[in-house]
């Protein structure tokens, strides 16, 4: 079974209150579908940054984040994962400002995650930074993650 990495943008898509703006409403929806109808064909992992960032914010909010992640294994961050954040900080184009963004990538790679999933496209499913990031990630002989939006991981199965 694949696997995949959910990414704090994913539970809070998926936990929001519904959106008036249009394109946020879409990846409600999106994320929602994915989350009811396709999960279950995948090993979903998340890390304990997730759950910081997702403790974040309304309480109210914070609590039915946490509350859907509570059921997901999550990986460990050790001194490889932070080391290899370290360098995608200051060899690539993600900027210091995104430590934690370039510490997901790095625990998905770490771990040998098939599948990063999210919605944050500034630092992660960024077709500009996505191949200065594996060449980084691939050249300190870990696995690159597939960086993708539910979107993307709705439809039929191919072996």
């Amino acid at each position: 079974m694949e696997t995949v990495y959910i990414e704090t943008s994913i539970i809070s898509y998926l936990t929001a209150r519904p959106s008036k703006n249009l394109i946020a409403a879409a990846r409600q929806q999106q994320t929602w579908e994915w989350w009811e109808n396709y999960r279950q064909n995948y090993m979903l992992f998340t890390s304990n940054l997730v759950i910081a960032e997702a403790s974040q914010g309304d309480n109210q909010q914070s609590q039915k984040r946490l509350h859907v992640l509570r059921e997901i294994e999550r990986l460990t961050i050790n001194i490889a994962c932070e080391e290899l954040a370290d360098k995608l900080i200051i060899d690539s184009p993600i900027p210091d400002n995104a430590q934690d963004d370039a510490l997901h990538i790095a625990i998905a790679s770490y771990h040998s995650v098939d599948f990063l999933l999210t919605w944050n496209f500034k630092h992660l499913a960024n077709a500009h930074l996505i191949p200065k990031v594996r060449t980084i990630v691939e050249a300190s002989g870990y696995y690159f993650p597939q960086i993708c939006t539910p979107e993307e991981l709705i439809g039929e199965y191919y072996e």
